[in-house]
């Protein structure tokens, strides 16, 4: 079998007994499919060097290898915490107002791209498939080519494609585009974000593209871009429900609510997230039902992330501050109505809590996928299951809410639709509510991230 290579921004390394932060999602799937071919995991290591010093760390666990290199800490800042995620990051996920357009840092992502190229291209053989992840690494396909590379490489983008409106924003646009087209395959989490391209690729670059096939032709080149819903690890999801630790979570919220319903979000704490947005939605609920504090609790778990960027130190602070005000206004000495947590779980006890929560809330205000919803659904009790409320613009709303049969689909800028769906949720029968997760769980259990990485290397590899 041929074998894969992986590269993306971090990697799961190996240590003696196993494979840290690799048992589930996408970095246990990645895992699984390397054992299974015998492959390579290359990329940043997370670590900040002064210096450039070229040294890669190689490990070999399972018949995997991993390799990493360090980052100068201005690589750090122009690339990751720079273009990254104050360009690219904001720009993709709509929020043209929070995106920072600086030639240093897009000169520090080009230079990172090429610098990952570099270090990664003497260990490729010669029919390896390279599978390329991410908004981090979209030109090293390009450069990867530029040093020799003939093998079939492919590149998924895990985050949302933006309309060609909002692209044409950013400086160079078209050079960051093309350098895409030297991939073999591109996936998109959507159609929706799939059409974007290639209505990007139509109308900007002139490209001749076949709808039937995927095919995307500029300048002598053909690629193929096709939509690749990813989904969850659901053996391993499921296995922590049967753990000590999820039983000891469910009971622990159970028993803490004091039998007011519990409705949870789980989300980075990240403005694409809507976090403030749905607590002004909660606090319109509470507004308009105040007397159901005592039938509703809000728990919030919101971990930090790339605490380096003021917008996300900005971020938490207004979470702070808006949580506070509605705890503030209908508290009382027994009863807070919203709880507000800044520090991640481990997967048995988020499955725990999913159990014990009848109200999912999802509304990220823009989400490629959002791997949340299908473990709320992955996570309920099929003789009672719980109700998710989820954004009509993450990619799980394609899958999930089709035909109103399953999540109740909301648009999280509308205080009152958020309101209004919460107050069903909370008041909906049994029977509505094991309809609705009948119509979700085959496409949770199925559409696997075990499949999804399945599909796609099969693809890159017969296309």
């Amino acid at each position: 079998m041929t074998r894969l290579v992986v590269i993306s921004n971090r990697v799961a390394v190996p240590k003696a007994r196993g494979v840290t932060g690799a048992q589930g999602g996408l970095a246990g799937a990645l895992n699984a499919a390397l054992k299974d071919r015998g492959g390579l995991w290359f990329g940043w290591s997370g670590q900040e060097s002064e210096d450039r010093t070229g040294n890669m760390n190689l490990q070999r666990n399972e018949g995997v290898t991993t390799a990493t290199i360090d980052l100068s800490t201005r690589d750090v800042d122009e690339y990751y915490n720079g273009y990254a995620n104050s360009t690219l990051w904001p720009l993709f996920h709509y929020r043209i107002d929070l995106t920072e357009y600086e030639n240093e840092t897009g000169k520090g992502y080009e230079r990172v791209n090429d610098r990952f190229a570099d270090s990664v291209m003497p260990l490729i053989e010669d029919d390896d498939l390279v599978w390329v992840h991410d908004y981090h690494l979209i030109p090293l396909g390009e450069r990867l080519r530029q040093r020799g590379a003939t093998n079939r490489i492919g590149f998924f983008l895990h985050i949302p494609w933006p309309p060609t409106r909002l692209l044409t924003s950013l400086p160079f646009h078209k050079r960051l585009v093309m350098t895409m087209l030297d991939y073999d395959l591109i996936g998109f989490q959507t159609e929706e974000w799939l059409a974007s391209f290639v209505h990007y690729c139509e109308n900007e670059l002139g490209a001749k593209v076949d709808r039937s096939t995927g095919q995307i032709t500029h300048e002598g080149r053909t690629t193929i871009a096709r939509a690749y819903p990813i989904g969850i690890d659901w053996d391993h999801f499921q296995a922590q429900g049967d753990t000590g630790e999820a039983r000891q979570a469910q009971q622990r919220l159970l028993s803490s609510t004091r039998h007011r319903t519990a409705m949870i979000g789980v989300d980075r704490l990240d403005y694409s997230k809507g976090l403030p947005e749905r607590i002004d939605g909660i606090g319109r609920f509470f507004d308009q039902h105040p007397e159901r504090t005592r039938d509703l609790v809000f728990i919030q778990i919101a971990p930090p992330s790339r605490e380096d960027v003021d917008s996300y130190q900005n971020i938490r602070s207004l979470l702070e501050q808006k949580t506070g005000q509605i705890n503030g206004a209908r508290s009382e000495v027994d009863i807070v109505p919203i709880r507000y947590v800044n520090r991640g779980h481990s997967h048995a006890e988020l499955f725990g809590f999913f159990r014990a929560a009848k109200i999912g809330l999802v509304t990220p205000l823009r989400d490629g996928m959002n791997l949340v919803a299908k473990e709320y659904v992955a996570a309920q009790d099929p003789e009672d299951p719980g109700v998710l409320i989820l954004t009509e613009f993450a990619g799980a709303a394609h899958q999930l809410g089709a035909e109103g049969k399953g999540a109740v689909l909301v648009n999280p800028h509308s205080r009152d639709a958020l309101a209004r769906a919460i107050h069903n949720a909370l008041d909906m029968p049994l029977e509505e509510r094991k309809q609705r997760y009948e119509a979700m769980i085959g496409t949770v259990r199925d559409e696997n991230v075990h499949a999804w990485t399945m599909r796609f290397c099969t693809d890159l590899a017969d296309d």
